[in-house]
C-alpha cells in the first residue's frame, strides 16, 4: 500500500503565522516552492500560504507585503494527511476540497508536503484524470 509518506516530497518547512508577506516570498524562492504552510505559535497548522495568495490577496490590493503577515491570510480550516494515510485517502482530501497541495503531518509535526508532480509519480493515468476533473473543476 502507498502511503502520503510514499508519496510526499520531504522538507517541507513551516512559515510562523507572524512573518511577513515579503520574508514569505523570499522563503518561497529559496526553497523553489510555490506554497508554505502556516504554523501558529505552538507550531500547529494554521493555513496555507500560496505565492498567488502574496500577488492576489496583498500585492495587488495595494498592500505592502512587508506589513501583512502570512498569519492576516490564513483562512479557513487547514486540510491535511497523516503520513500513514493511504493513496484514496489522500485523494479524498485535495479532490474533496479542490486543492493542489496537501501537508503531511506526523507525531503532529510537519514531513512534508505533496503536490500535483508528487501525485504523477504514484498515480496511474486515470486517477491523474480524475483528480485533474475534480480539483480543477469550475462549480
Amino acid at each position: 500500500m502507498t502511503t502520503a509518506g510514499d508519496m510526499m516530497h520531504r522538507g517541507a518547512q513551516w512559515i510562523p503565522a507572524h512573518e511577513t508577506l515579503d520574508r514569505a516570498a523570499q522563503l518561497m524562492r529559496d526553497l523553489g516552492v510555490g506554497a508554505l504552510p502556516i504554523a501558529d505559535a505552538e507550531e500547529r497548522l494554521c493555513g496555507i500560504l500560496t505565492d498567488r495568495d502574496i500577488v492576489v490577496e496583498c500585492v495587488a490590493m495595494g498592500h505592502d507585503p512587508s506589513r501583512v503577515t502570512a498569519g492576516d491570510l490564513a483562512q479557513g480550516t487547514p486540510r491535511w494527511v497523516d503520513s500513514g494515510a493511504d493513496v484514496s485517502e489522500v485523494l479524498q482530501e485535495m479532490q474533496g476540497h479542490q486543492i493542489r497541495r496537501l501537508p503531511v503531518i506526523e507525531d503532529k509535526r510537519l514531513v512534508g508536503m505533496i503536490s500535483e508532480a508528487d501525485l504523477a509519480g504514484h498515480l496511474s493515468d486515470e486517477q491523474i484524470a480524475a483528480w485533474v476533473e475534480s480539483v480543477y473543476a469550475t462549480h
